[in-house]
């Protein structure tokens, strides 16, 4: 890849109506679950949705859609998206060996984010994405920095789960966000809960309502609650997303309430969102 570009100015992604960012200031709180699940969601309430997996030290997207494709550049020498499920992707994961540690420093990461930003072609010419769904790394650090100065994002979904030592997280990630004037659409609580497959009884194994205490704070929407499922787990080991391997689930139905609610915080229709 070509690292020798200048930055360009912050602008929209060509081709890409709505950019939602997918953050959680810690990691191991299931964001790339939640950022997979999101887009398919999306896609399952009537929309064009891309996803971006900009956790470049850490890519999972490749393996939990059980994709490995080497990206080709189209006719014009930009970046043809990978197709998964009739859902365009990006990753370095395809790009680099699974087993490859990159020890990137700031510029180089910044011209790679530069290229996934505004050189990969998502959808054919004259097409749109109603969103592209972004799967940020963890924390607060060049990544998220990046994006914030050179693309318009519509807004972040900051995922967490319940227990106090990941919300003292959560709450550096937002203040990082407002800083950067990127708008908080709502939190999403990981790991609520456990649901006895048996006996039905919920448990709540990293305490409860965290994330709505956080929501409150910050005065913003708790946009949902996803379980801690052996089943959501599972789907993603094997690179089929819940939404898709188990449509009619009580868990699916909890990612497209997520989605539909990011969706209304938008004001957005499918078929007649319009770009900014």
């Amino acid at each position: 890849m070509n690292t020798s570009a200048p930055l360009p100015a912050r602008q929209m992604v060509e081709g890409v109506k709505h950019v939602i960012a997918v953050s959680s200031a810690k990691g191991g709180v299931g964001k790339s679950t939640l950022a997979v699940n999101l887009a398919f969601a999306f896609q399952r309430i009537g929309f064009k949705v891309g996803l971006l997996d900009a956790d470049i030290y850490g890519p999972s997207i490749p393996t939990m859609l059980g994709v490995n494709q080497e990206p080709h550049p189209d006719v014009m020498g930009r970046i043809r998206a990978v197709m998964a499920h009739n859902i365009p992707l990006m990753s370095i994961g395809f790009m680099v060996n699974p087993s490859q540690a990159l020890a990137w420093r700031g510029p180089v990461l910044f011209q790679v984010l530069q290229q996934f930003f505004h050189e990969v072609k998502w959808v054919p010419y004259g097409e749109f994405l109603d969103f592209l769904v972004i799967d940020l790394p963890p924390g607060t650090g060049d990544v998220q920095l990046s994006m914030a100065q050179q693309i318009h994002v519509s807004g972040a979904v900051i995922v967490t789960t319940p227990q106090d030592v990941a919300l003292s997280d959560v709450r550096r990630g937002v203040s990082l966000f407002q800083t950067a004037n990127v708008p908080i659409i709502g939190v999403v609580e990981n790991m609520s809960f456990f649901k006895c497959p048996h006996c039905g009884e919920c448990t709540d194994i990293f305490d409860s309502g965290g994330a709505q205490r956080i929501a409150t704070e910050f005065n913003v929407p708790l946009l949902g609650k996803i379980p801690l499922a052996p089943a959501i787990r599972a789907c993603g080991d094997k690179g089929l997303p819940i939404v898709l391997a188990e449509p009619d689930s009580e868990h699916t139905a909890r990612y497209v309430e997520v989605a539909t609610r990011v969706k209304d915080a938008l004001g957005v229709t499918p078929g007649i969102s319009r770009r900014r």
